[in-house]
C-alpha cells in the first residue's frame, strides 16, 4: 500500500467512520457521550443498519436501537442540504423492519422507538459547532405540511465540539486522524498523506489498536474518501451544476477535465468510473481520446464523444 504506483481498488463503500463505530463498544461510548448516559452493557444496543440500503450513492453509516430510541448516525465530509430527506427515507425503512408485519389497523396503539438522527460533519464549508437541518426546508411551496424531520449536525473537525470530544476518546482520535491527513494533503499525494497519517497516529497512540488491526482497509478507504472529496468538488461544483446552465457539452467537458486529473494521479479505470458516476466504457473512451489528442481542450474532447 505504500507504493504510490500500486493500484488501489475502490470496491469499498464503507468509510473509516463506519468501520470504526461498527464496533459496539465504540458505538456505545459515542452514544453515552452524546446523551450523558452510562450504559456499559453492549448487548443493550441492537444494531439495525440496513446493509443494502443506499441513498445518493452513499451507504448509511450506522443505526441502532437502545432503550426507547432509534438512532441514526451518519458521517459527512462535505455539506449536504438533503440529509433530512435522506434520513426520512432511511428511517422509514428502519421502522418497516422494526414493526415487520404488524397489523396497523388494530385498535391498540403500536409503540415505536423515538427517532434521533445525528450527522457528524467534518467538512470545511460550515464552521458552526452545531446546526440543524429540517425536512420542511425542502418543501416546494415553503409551507409547513403534515410532517417534519430534524437533523442535528455536529462539527467534528479537530478543535471543535470539545466537550463531546472529551467524553468520547474514539471520536476525538478520529478527528485527529482526519486532521493529520488533511494537513499532509497540502504538500503530498493522497496515498502518501494517508499512509503517513496512519503511521503517526499509531506512533502517538491515536486509534492505535484499530489502525494496527485494520491498517490496510483504513488506508484504502481513506484514499477513496479523499479522492472522492476532491472529485466531488471539481466535478459537481464546477461541472454538472454549471453544465445545466451552460449546456451538456460544457458540463461533460468538466468530466473530461476530472478524468484527465485522475489520470495524472494514476488512478485506475474502475476508480475513475466509481468517483465520477460514469460507466467504465465511458472512462475508457475519454482516456483513449486524451491519448490520441493530448493537446485538445476538454470541451473539444467532449464534443468528439458526441455529447
Amino acid at each position: 500500500m505504500t507504493d504510490e504506483k500500486q493500484p488501489v481498488y475502490f470496491t469499498y463503500k464503507d468509510r473509516v467512520f463506519r468501520l470504526l463505530f461498527r464496533d459496539k463498544h465504540r458505538l456505545l461510548e459515542l452514544y453515552n457521550a452524546l446523551n450523558r448516559t452510562n450504559y456499559s452493557d453492549v448487548d443493550s444496543l441492537t444494531t439495525t443498519t440496513l446493509e443494502n440500503a443506499i441513498y445518493m450513492k452513499m451507504k448509511n453509516d450506522v443505526s441502532f436501537v437502545i432503550d426507547c430510541s432509534m438512532c441514526l448516525y451518519e458521517h459527512q465530509s462535505s455539506y449536504c442540504p438533503n440529509m433530512p430527506l435522506r434520513g426520512f427515507l432511511y428511517l422509514a425503512d428502519l421502522y418497516k423492519k422494526y414493526i415487520r408485519n404488524a397489523d396497523l389497523s388494530v385498535s391498540r396503539r403500536i409503540k415505536i422507538p423515538t427517532p434521533h438522527y445525528i450527522v457528524f460533519y467534518n467538512g470545511l464549508e460550515r464552521e458552526e459547532e452545531e446546526f440543524v437541518q429540517k425536512l420542511s426546508d425542502s418543501f416546494e411551496d415553503g409551507k409547513e405540511g403534515c410532517m417534519e424531520l430534524t437533523v442535528r449536525i455536529i462539527n467534528i473537525n479537530y478543535g471543535h465540539s470539545k466537550e463531546l470530544m472529551d467524553r468520547c476518546r474514539s471520536l476525538a482520535d478520529y478527528a485527529y486522524f482526519v486532521a493529520e491527513i488533511r494537513k499532509r494533503l497540502e504538500y503530498m499525494s493522497f496515498q502518501e498523506a494517508v499512509v503517513q497519517a496512519v503511521d503517526i497516529c499509531i506512533e502517538k497512540n491515536v486509534l492505535r489498536e484499530f489502525l494496527l488491526e485494520q491498517k490496510a482497509e483504513v488506508i484504502a478507504m481513506s484514499i477513496y474518501e479523499y479522492n472522492e472529496e476532491y472529485v466531488r468538488k471539481v466535478l459537481m461544483e464546477d461541472g454538472e451544476e454549471r453544465g445545466y446552465t451552460r449546456g451538456r457539452a460544457e458540463g461533460r467537458a468538466e468530466i473530461v477535465k476530472t478524468v484527465r486529473r485522475m489520470k495524472d494521479r494514476e488512478l485506475d479505470i474502475a476508480a475513475m468510473a466509481d468517483l465520477t458516476g460514469q460507466e467504465e466504457s465511458y472512462i475508457t473512451e475519454v482516456l483513449e481520446l486524451l491519448q490520441a489528442y493530448p493537446k485538445e481542450s476538454d470541451l473539444d474532447i467532449a464534443k468528439r464523444m458526441g455529447v
